[in-house]
Protein backbone atom coordinates (compact mmCIF):
# COMPACT_ATOMS: atom_id res chain seq x y z
CA UNK A 1 0.00 0.00 0.00
CA UNK A 2 2.63 2.23 1.03
CA UNK A 3 4.61 1.54 -2.15
CA UNK A 4 0.94 2.10 -4.78
CA UNK A 5 0.81 5.90 -2.85
CA UNK A 6 4.74 6.50 -3.22
CA UNK A 7 4.53 6.05 -6.89
CA UNK A 8 2.22 8.77 -8.21
CA UNK A 9 3.58 11.31 -5.77
CA UNK A 10 7.47 10.68 -6.72
CA UNK A 11 6.48 11.08 -10.27
CA UNK A 12 5.21 14.10 -9.58
CA UNK A 13 8.00 15.37 -7.41
CA UNK A 14 10.03 13.92 -10.69
CA UNK A 15 7.86 16.09 -12.84
CA UNK A 16 7.97 19.00 -11.00
CA UNK A 17 12.01 18.73 -10.86
CA UNK A 18 12.62 18.49 -14.72
CA UNK A 19 9.93 21.30 -15.31
CA UNK A 20 11.94 23.63 -12.85
CA UNK A 21 15.12 22.43 -14.42
CA UNK A 22 14.22 23.10 -17.88
CA UNK A 23 12.86 26.43 -17.07
CA UNK A 24 15.62 27.60 -15.35
CA UNK A 25 18.12 26.95 -18.17
CA UNK A 26 15.98 28.52 -20.35
CA UNK A 27 16.09 31.53 -17.78
CA UNK A 28 19.62 31.58 -18.25
CA UNK A 29 19.71 31.82 -21.94
CA UNK A 30 17.44 34.65 -21.26
CA UNK A 31 20.30 36.51 -19.40
CA UNK A 32 23.13 35.15 -21.53
CA UNK A 33 21.54 36.47 -24.44
CA UNK A 34 21.49 39.95 -22.90
CA UNK A 35 24.71 40.43 -22.65
CA UNK A 36 26.21 38.70 -25.91
CA UNK A 37 26.01 42.05 -27.69
CA UNK A 38 27.55 44.17 -25.26
CA UNK A 39 30.51 41.94 -24.56
CA UNK A 40 30.97 41.83 -28.39
CA UNK A 41 30.51 45.91 -29.23
CA UNK A 42 35.08 46.33 -29.39
CA UNK A 43 34.31 43.34 -32.31
CA UNK A 44 31.43 45.58 -33.80
CA UNK A 45 32.60 48.62 -33.85
CA UNK A 46 35.57 47.83 -35.74
CA UNK A 47 34.08 45.60 -38.02
CA UNK A 48 30.93 47.98 -39.30
CA UNK A 49 32.70 51.04 -38.67
CA UNK A 50 30.47 52.83 -36.21
CA UNK A 51 30.69 54.63 -32.81
CA UNK A 52 29.36 53.81 -29.50
CA UNK A 53 26.48 55.78 -29.67
CA UNK A 54 25.64 54.12 -32.83
CA UNK A 55 26.21 50.74 -31.02
CA UNK A 56 24.00 51.81 -27.95
CA UNK A 57 21.41 52.97 -30.65
CA UNK A 58 20.88 48.91 -30.58
CA UNK A 59 20.33 48.29 -26.81
CA UNK A 60 17.82 51.36 -26.84
CA UNK A 61 15.82 49.23 -29.54
CA UNK A 62 16.33 46.63 -27.91
CA UNK A 63 15.11 47.89 -24.19
CA UNK A 64 12.00 49.55 -26.23
CA UNK A 65 10.99 46.61 -28.27
CA UNK A 66 11.21 44.22 -25.36
CA UNK A 67 9.06 47.01 -22.85
CA UNK A 68 6.64 46.87 -25.52
CA UNK A 69 6.17 43.37 -26.13
CA UNK A 70 5.69 41.87 -22.78
CA UNK A 71 2.60 42.72 -21.98
CA UNK A 72 0.90 41.50 -25.47
CA UNK A 73 3.44 38.72 -25.19
CA UNK A 74 1.60 37.64 -21.91
CA UNK A 75 -1.88 37.27 -23.31
CA UNK A 76 -0.69 35.20 -25.88
CA UNK A 77 0.92 33.02 -23.41
CA UNK A 78 -2.26 32.66 -21.79
CA UNK A 79 -4.00 32.16 -25.09
CA UNK A 80 -1.55 29.96 -27.03
CA UNK A 81 0.20 28.15 -24.79
CA UNK A 82 3.18 28.86 -22.39
CA UNK A 83 5.18 26.30 -23.97
CA UNK A 84 5.16 27.13 -27.94
CA UNK A 85 5.99 31.05 -26.94
CA UNK A 86 9.04 30.04 -24.67
CA UNK A 87 9.87 27.58 -27.32
CA UNK A 88 9.53 30.50 -30.01
CA UNK A 89 11.38 33.23 -27.77
CA UNK A 90 14.33 30.76 -27.60
CA UNK A 91 14.60 30.10 -31.11
CA UNK A 92 14.37 34.15 -32.15
CA UNK A 93 16.96 35.01 -30.12
CA UNK A 94 19.11 32.07 -31.21
CA UNK A 95 18.59 32.70 -34.64
CA UNK A 96 19.15 36.78 -34.47
CA UNK A 97 22.18 36.55 -33.10
CA UNK A 98 23.10 33.48 -35.86
CA UNK A 99 22.04 35.93 -38.58
CA UNK A 100 23.63 38.71 -37.29
CA UNK A 101 27.33 36.47 -37.36
CA UNK A 102 26.69 35.14 -40.89
CA UNK A 103 25.67 38.61 -42.51
CA UNK A 104 27.57 41.36 -40.01
CA UNK A 105 26.09 45.00 -40.85
CA UNK A 106 24.48 47.62 -39.41
CA UNK A 107 20.81 47.34 -40.75
CA UNK A 108 21.41 43.86 -39.75
CA UNK A 109 22.54 44.66 -36.15
CA UNK A 110 19.34 46.97 -36.05
CA UNK A 111 17.34 43.60 -37.01
CA UNK A 112 19.31 41.79 -34.38
CA UNK A 113 18.34 44.02 -31.44
CA UNK A 114 14.60 44.02 -32.48
CA UNK A 115 14.16 40.20 -32.23
CA UNK A 116 16.18 39.73 -29.53
CA UNK A 117 13.85 42.40 -27.79
CA UNK A 118 11.12 40.54 -28.97
CA UNK A 119 12.74 37.25 -27.78
CA UNK A 120 13.42 38.57 -24.52
CA UNK A 121 9.67 39.72 -23.53
CA UNK A 122 9.01 35.95 -23.81
CA UNK A 123 10.22 34.89 -20.75
CA UNK A 124 9.11 36.26 -17.47
CA UNK A 125 5.47 35.53 -18.63
CA UNK A 126 6.14 31.91 -20.13
CA UNK A 127 8.49 31.12 -17.59
CA UNK A 128 5.96 31.92 -14.68
CA UNK A 129 2.98 30.95 -16.27
CA UNK A 130 4.89 26.92 -16.30
CA UNK A 131 6.16 27.60 -12.58
CA UNK A 132 2.71 28.68 -11.31
CA UNK A 133 0.73 25.84 -12.86
CA UNK A 134 3.43 22.77 -11.93
CA UNK A 135 5.06 23.86 -9.05
CA UNK A 136 4.09 22.22 -5.78
CA UNK A 137 2.42 25.35 -3.52
CA UNK A 138 4.92 24.09 -0.46
CA UNK A 139 7.62 24.93 -2.64
CA UNK A 140 6.65 27.72 -4.77
CA UNK A 141 9.15 30.22 -3.56
CA UNK A 142 11.68 27.84 -3.77
CA UNK A 143 11.32 27.08 -7.60
CA UNK A 144 10.96 31.10 -8.09
CA UNK A 145 14.28 31.70 -5.99
CA UNK A 146 16.07 28.87 -8.27
CA UNK A 147 14.46 30.22 -11.65
CA UNK A 148 15.71 34.08 -11.02
CA UNK A 149 19.51 32.81 -9.57
CA UNK A 150 19.83 30.75 -13.25
CA UNK A 151 19.14 34.03 -14.63
CA UNK A 152 21.57 35.66 -12.35
CA UNK A 153 24.06 32.94 -13.11
CA UNK A 154 23.72 33.37 -16.91
CA UNK A 155 24.82 37.13 -16.97
CA UNK A 156 27.64 36.50 -14.24
CA UNK A 157 29.50 33.62 -16.68
CA UNK A 158 28.28 35.50 -20.32
CA UNK A 159 31.28 37.67 -20.31
CA UNK A 160 33.85 34.71 -19.61
CA UNK A 161 32.13 32.58 -21.82
CA UNK A 162 32.21 35.61 -24.88
CA UNK A 163 35.55 36.25 -24.40
CA UNK A 164 36.54 32.66 -24.44
CA UNK A 165 34.73 32.06 -28.07
CA UNK A 166 36.01 35.48 -29.37
CA UNK A 167 39.39 33.63 -28.55
CA UNK A 168 39.09 30.28 -30.17
CA UNK A 169 36.38 31.36 -32.79
CA UNK A 170 36.67 35.14 -33.49
CA UNK A 171 33.90 37.73 -32.80
CA UNK A 172 31.13 36.30 -35.77
CA UNK A 173 31.90 32.61 -34.25
CA UNK A 174 30.93 33.99 -30.81
CA UNK A 175 27.94 35.35 -32.09
CA UNK A 176 26.46 31.82 -33.86
CA UNK A 177 27.92 29.79 -31.46
CA UNK A 178 25.85 31.91 -28.60
CA UNK A 179 22.81 31.91 -30.94
CA UNK A 180 22.90 28.02 -31.60
CA UNK A 181 22.94 27.96 -27.68
CA UNK A 182 19.18 29.26 -27.93
CA UNK A 183 18.10 26.56 -30.52
CA UNK A 184 19.56 23.75 -28.71
CA UNK A 185 17.93 24.38 -25.67
CA UNK A 186 14.76 24.99 -27.30
CA UNK A 187 15.62 21.02 -28.65
CA UNK A 188 16.59 19.98 -25.22
CA UNK A 189 13.02 21.38 -23.94
CA UNK A 190 10.88 19.50 -25.99
CA UNK A 191 13.03 16.14 -25.56
CA UNK A 192 12.41 16.77 -21.84
CA UNK A 193 8.72 17.23 -22.35
CA UNK A 194 8.49 20.15 -20.71
CA UNK A 195 4.47 20.70 -19.66
CA UNK A 196 2.41 23.57 -21.10
CA UNK A 197 0.25 26.85 -18.94
CA UNK A 198 -2.24 28.93 -20.61
CA UNK A 199 -6.01 29.60 -19.87
CA UNK A 200 -6.42 27.76 -22.97
CA UNK A 201 -5.71 24.29 -20.78
CA UNK A 202 -8.33 25.32 -18.21
CA UNK A 203 -11.14 22.84 -18.98
CA UNK A 204 -13.57 24.60 -16.62
CA UNK A 205 -14.41 28.14 -17.38
CA UNK A 206 -11.25 28.33 -19.18
CA UNK A 207 -12.28 30.58 -22.42
CA UNK A 208 -13.67 33.10 -19.63
CA UNK A 209 -10.40 33.24 -18.08
CA UNK A 210 -8.40 33.78 -20.74
CA UNK A 211 -10.68 37.00 -22.23
CA UNK A 212 -11.44 38.38 -18.60
CA UNK A 213 -9.68 41.97 -18.10
CA UNK A 214 -7.01 41.00 -14.99
CA UNK A 215 -5.85 44.71 -15.39
CA UNK A 216 -6.73 45.70 -11.48
CA UNK A 217 -5.62 48.21 -8.81
CA UNK A 218 -3.18 45.44 -7.25
CA UNK A 219 -1.53 44.71 -10.60
CA UNK A 220 -0.89 48.46 -11.29
CA UNK A 221 0.63 48.68 -7.77
CA UNK A 222 2.89 45.70 -8.74
CA UNK A 223 3.76 46.93 -12.08
CA UNK A 224 4.72 50.64 -9.92
CA UNK A 225 6.40 48.42 -7.61
CA UNK A 226 8.81 46.45 -10.00
CA UNK A 227 9.55 49.81 -11.65
CA UNK A 228 10.44 50.97 -7.93
CA UNK A 229 12.41 47.84 -7.48
CA UNK A 230 14.37 48.37 -10.54
CA UNK A 231 15.27 52.25 -9.71
CA UNK A 232 16.08 50.97 -6.68
CA UNK A 233 18.66 48.81 -7.53
CA UNK A 234 19.70 50.02 -10.88
CA UNK A 235 22.23 53.33 -9.59
CA UNK A 236 23.86 50.84 -7.60
CA UNK A 237 24.74 48.39 -10.31
CA UNK A 238 25.66 50.94 -13.23
CA UNK A 239 26.64 53.82 -11.62
CA UNK A 240 27.95 52.16 -8.05
CA UNK A 241 31.15 51.97 -8.75
CA UNK A 242 32.03 55.54 -10.27
CA UNK A 243 30.00 57.44 -7.90
CA UNK A 244 32.10 55.03 -4.91
CA UNK A 245 35.00 56.84 -6.85
CA UNK A 246 33.64 60.17 -7.08
CA UNK A 247 32.31 60.71 -3.80
CA UNK A 248 34.05 58.36 -1.12
CA UNK A 249 37.69 58.72 -2.19
CA UNK A 250 37.36 54.65 -2.85
CA UNK A 251 39.89 53.30 -5.59
CA UNK A 252 38.89 51.54 -8.52
CA UNK A 253 39.73 48.24 -7.17
CA UNK A 254 37.77 48.23 -4.04
CA UNK A 255 34.53 50.02 -5.96
CA UNK A 256 34.53 47.38 -7.80
CA UNK A 257 35.41 44.95 -5.09
CA UNK A 258 32.52 46.18 -3.18
CA UNK A 259 30.05 46.24 -6.11
CA UNK A 260 31.24 42.34 -6.89
CA UNK A 261 30.23 41.78 -3.40
CA UNK A 262 26.73 43.17 -3.46
CA UNK A 263 25.97 42.01 -7.20
CA UNK A 264 27.12 38.18 -5.48
CA UNK A 265 25.30 38.67 -2.59
CA UNK A 266 22.47 39.34 -4.32
CA UNK A 267 22.51 36.12 -6.14
CA UNK A 268 22.66 34.02 -2.43
CA UNK A 269 19.65 36.67 -0.94
CA UNK A 270 17.61 35.04 -3.95
CA UNK A 271 18.10 31.82 -2.70
CA UNK A 272 17.65 32.17 0.80
CA UNK A 273 14.49 34.45 0.05
CA UNK A 274 12.99 31.57 -1.59
CA UNK A 275 13.12 29.51 1.06
CA UNK A 276 11.48 32.63 3.81
CA UNK A 277 8.84 33.10 0.87
CA UNK A 278 7.67 29.37 1.54
CA UNK A 279 6.96 29.81 5.40
CA UNK A 280 4.94 32.97 5.50
CA UNK A 281 2.10 34.09 3.88
CA UNK A 282 2.51 37.89 4.59
CA UNK A 283 4.81 38.57 1.41
CA UNK A 284 3.96 41.94 1.30
CA UNK A 285 5.12 42.84 5.21
CA UNK A 286 8.11 40.54 4.53
CA UNK A 287 8.99 42.09 1.56
CA UNK A 288 8.50 45.55 3.48
CA UNK A 289 10.45 44.91 6.19
CA UNK A 290 13.41 43.90 4.26
CA UNK A 291 13.27 46.81 2.32
CA UNK A 292 13.14 49.14 5.33
CA UNK A 293 16.27 47.43 6.83
CA UNK A 294 18.55 48.11 3.49
CA UNK A 295 17.38 51.36 3.55
CA UNK A 296 18.90 52.21 6.60
CA UNK A 297 22.17 50.05 5.04
CA UNK A 298 22.18 52.03 1.99
CA UNK A 299 21.56 55.47 3.98
CA UNK A 300 24.78 54.81 5.90
CA UNK A 301 26.22 53.45 2.77
CA UNK A 302 25.20 57.74 1.58
CA UNK A 303 26.07 59.41 4.39
CA UNK A 304 29.24 57.32 6.34
CA UNK A 305 32.65 57.35 5.59
CA UNK A 306 33.76 53.97 5.74
CA UNK A 307 36.99 52.32 5.09
CA UNK A 308 36.88 49.66 2.34
CA UNK A 309 36.48 46.66 4.52
CA UNK A 310 33.24 48.20 6.46
CA UNK A 311 32.00 49.11 2.74
CA UNK A 312 31.98 46.14 1.27
CA UNK A 313 30.74 44.42 4.47
CA UNK A 314 27.59 47.01 3.77
CA UNK A 315 27.42 46.69 0.15
CA UNK A 316 27.11 42.59 0.90
CA UNK A 317 24.24 43.67 3.40
CA UNK A 318 22.39 45.94 0.85
CA UNK A 319 22.67 43.22 -2.10
CA UNK A 320 21.84 40.16 0.52
CA UNK A 321 18.57 42.25 1.27
CA UNK A 322 17.83 43.04 -2.26
CA UNK A 323 18.08 39.12 -3.48
CA UNK A 324 15.75 38.60 -0.27
CA UNK A 325 12.91 39.66 -1.21
CA UNK A 326 12.75 38.50 -4.98
CA UNK A 327 10.79 35.38 -4.22
CA UNK A 328 8.29 36.91 -2.44
CA UNK A 329 7.88 40.03 -5.45
CA UNK A 330 6.96 37.09 -7.36
CA UNK A 331 4.47 35.51 -5.04
CA UNK A 332 2.59 38.59 -4.64
CA UNK A 333 1.71 38.64 -8.23
CA UNK A 334 1.35 35.29 -8.57
CA UNK A 335 -1.47 35.48 -5.35
CA UNK A 336 -2.74 39.11 -7.18
CA UNK A 337 -4.30 36.91 -10.61
CA UNK A 338 -6.69 33.88 -11.10
CA UNK A 339 -5.45 30.67 -12.45
CA UNK A 340 -4.46 30.60 -16.06
CA UNK A 341 -3.74 34.05 -16.09
CA UNK A 342 0.14 34.18 -14.68
CA UNK A 343 1.22 34.86 -18.57
CA UNK A 344 -0.75 38.29 -18.57
CA UNK A 345 0.11 39.43 -14.63
CA UNK A 346 3.40 38.55 -15.29
CA UNK A 347 3.85 39.95 -18.67
CA UNK A 348 2.28 43.59 -17.34
CA UNK A 349 4.27 43.96 -14.29
CA UNK A 350 7.40 43.21 -16.05
CA UNK A 351 6.84 46.08 -18.37
CA UNK A 352 7.81 48.36 -14.67
CA UNK A 353 11.89 46.62 -14.58
CA UNK A 354 11.66 47.97 -18.60
CA UNK A 355 10.13 51.58 -17.32
CA UNK A 356 13.14 51.65 -14.72
CA UNK A 357 15.52 50.54 -17.32
CA UNK A 358 14.41 53.93 -19.71
CA UNK A 359 14.53 56.15 -16.66
CA UNK A 360 17.51 54.98 -14.61
CA UNK A 361 19.81 55.91 -16.79
CA UNK A 362 18.97 59.47 -17.59
CA UNK A 363 18.26 60.13 -13.94
CA UNK A 364 21.51 58.53 -12.40
CA UNK A 365 23.32 60.16 -14.99
CA UNK A 366 21.90 63.38 -14.63
CA UNK A 367 22.87 63.27 -10.82
CA UNK A 368 26.40 62.27 -11.68
CA UNK A 369 26.57 65.20 -14.41
CA UNK A 370 25.41 67.28 -11.04
CA UNK A 371 28.51 66.38 -9.32
CA UNK A 372 26.27 64.77 -6.65
CA UNK A 373 27.61 61.58 -6.54
CA UNK A 374 26.24 60.16 -2.90
CA UNK A 375 23.14 61.14 -4.15
CA UNK A 376 23.51 58.16 -6.49
CA UNK A 377 22.48 56.35 -3.11
CA UNK A 378 20.73 58.40 -1.40
CA UNK A 379 17.72 58.39 -4.56
CA UNK A 380 18.42 54.40 -4.10
CA UNK A 381 17.15 54.94 -0.71
CA UNK A 382 14.12 56.97 -1.77
CA UNK A 383 13.10 54.52 -4.52
CA UNK A 384 13.14 51.93 -1.47
CA UNK A 385 10.77 53.87 0.78
CA UNK A 386 8.45 54.04 -1.44
CA UNK A 387 8.54 50.47 -2.30
CA UNK A 388 8.23 49.78 1.92
CA UNK A 389 5.14 51.86 1.73
CA UNK A 390 3.98 50.11 -1.69
CA UNK A 391 4.39 46.55 -0.85
CA UNK A 392 2.04 46.91 2.07
CA UNK A 393 -0.64 48.50 0.14
CA UNK A 394 -0.37 46.05 -2.06
CA UNK A 395 -1.13 43.11 0.33
CA UNK A 396 -3.35 45.30 2.06
CA UNK A 397 -5.50 45.52 -1.48
CA UNK A 398 -4.88 41.61 -1.93
CA UNK A 399 -6.13 40.22 1.56
CA UNK A 400 -9.33 43.10 0.90
CA UNK A 401 -9.87 41.54 -2.58
CA UNK A 402 -9.71 37.71 -1.02
CA UNK A 403 -12.07 37.99 2.49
Amino acid sequence: MVDVLAAPQQGKADSALRTLTGISIAHWVSHFHLLVLPMLFPFLKAQLGVGYIELGFALTVFAVVSGLTQAPTGYLVDHFGARKILLGGLVMGGLALILLGLHLSYSSLIACAVLLGLANSVYHPADYAILAEHMDEARMGRAFSIHTFAGFVGGAVAPAIVAALVATTGGAGALIISGAVGVLVALLLVAMNLPDAGAHRMKAGGESIAKQNIISPALILLTIFFMLLGLSNAGINNFGVVALMGGYGASYSSANAALTAFLAASAVGVLAGGFLADRTHRHGQFAAFCFAVNALVVLAIATVAMPAWLLAVAMTSAGFLGGVITPSRDMLVRNAVPAGAAGRAFGIVSTGFNFSGIISPLLFGWIMDQNAPHWVFGASVMFMVATVFLSLLTERRERTATA
